[in-house]
């Protein structure tokens, strides 16, 4: 077993606040936060992260740098002989001079089962692929993107009811047993596992844009269900009825034998029902069951249809 690290931990939103919340009870000292700057909020509430918020209350230092590539920062971080640095999510490109300050180097945490989802939106990609599996997987950071050696894996299974909010808490109670893990036994991880990763099985999970909440009703009923549960809670989907933005929170795909779909098309209202509203795709039909007008509470579809009657009709064919 390793003795008690020295560690800097990087990291910004919910998810990396429970990592540190874990290693704040550990045998392990964080010496040091790196986060973001603050988020901008109009409400007269705290507007720091989580991270920053987590450490305020430990009295730890925290510094938020614009970016890792100055001086100061590479002095700071020297000065501080930190043993490791921990990343989770933090949002800045580490430089390589900067991963070979800390005595054992650079270590991140990334939500996938690398090589397979590399990039920003490893949970959301995984969602939207229909990925029966994903996991946490932890690497030796170099100066690729998720490209580092991996040190430990740890699988993890997708739902079919699964949304980025549920998987991102299952993969974050995982993750901390799994960082403790690795660092508990860092040198053995190092030493005997190190695990260079696989290329030819590498894929690159691309940042989620809020352009892409928008439902295309040509993509298939089975894309747009996962699409939904991908970006739920953000971007989430939506689509707009009467130029009112309505958004989604919850759908299913109708088993369609009889391929009713195929004459109509995409985005026509086929059936209203106490079950949901179902709308034709460019396969299949997707039955939307919960959903959400602007300003108002979240719904049932049928609950909605209810209240807003000439807003839904059938044969309607939706934008």
């Amino acid at each position: 077993m390793t003795h008690s690290l020295r560690i800097i931990f990087a990291g910004t939103p919910n998810f990396a606040a429970y990592q540190l919340h874990t290693l704040l009870h550990s045998k392990h000292q964080i010496i040091a936060v790196l986060t973001q700057s603050n988020l901008i909020s109009c409400k007269k509430k705290s507007n720091h992260n989580s991270v920053k918020n987590i450490a305020i209350k430990h009295n730890l230092p925290i510094f938020q740098p614009k970016s890792l590539q100055t001086s100061k920062i590479f002095q700071i971080i020297d000065n501080l002989h930190a043993d490791i640095l921990v990343v989770v999510a933090y949002g800045l490109i580490f430089p390589q001079e900067l991963l070979h300050l800390p005595r054992l180097g650079c270590i991140n945490m990334h939500c996938s089962l690398l090589p397979r989802w590399r990039g920003a939106a490893p949970i959301q990609r995984a969602l939207e692929a229909g990925d029966s599996t994903t996991g946490i997987t932890i690497i030796q950071m170099d100066k690729g993107l998720d490209t580092g050696n991996i040190l430990y894996k740890q699988t993890c299974n997708i739902s079919s009811n699964d949304t980025n909010l549920t998987l991102s808490h299952k993969l974050a109670k995982i993750g901390s047993i799994a960082l403790l893990k690795t660092l508990n036994q860092i040198d053995y991880y190092k030493q005997n596992v190190n695990i260079p990763q696989n290329e030819n099985y590498a894929t690159y999970a691309k940042k989620i844009s809020k352009q892409e909440g928008k439902i295309n009703w040509y993509l298939t009923a089975i894309q747009i269900e996962r699409r939904i549960r991908a970006f739920n809670p953000w971007p989430t989907s939506y689509f707009k009825i009467k130029e009112h933005t309505i958004k989604v929170w919850k759908a299913s795909v109708v088993l369609d034998k009889t391929k009713q779909y195929k004459m109509h098309i995409p985005g026509t209202i086929l059936k209203i029902k106490k079950t949901g509203i179902d709308i034709s795709t460019g396969d299949g039909i997707l039955t939307i069951i919960l959903l959400q007008p602007t300003g108002k509470r979240i719904m049932t579809a049928h609950e909605f249809f209810l209240s807003r009657k000439n807003w839904f009709t059938t044969g309607l064919i939706l934008p």
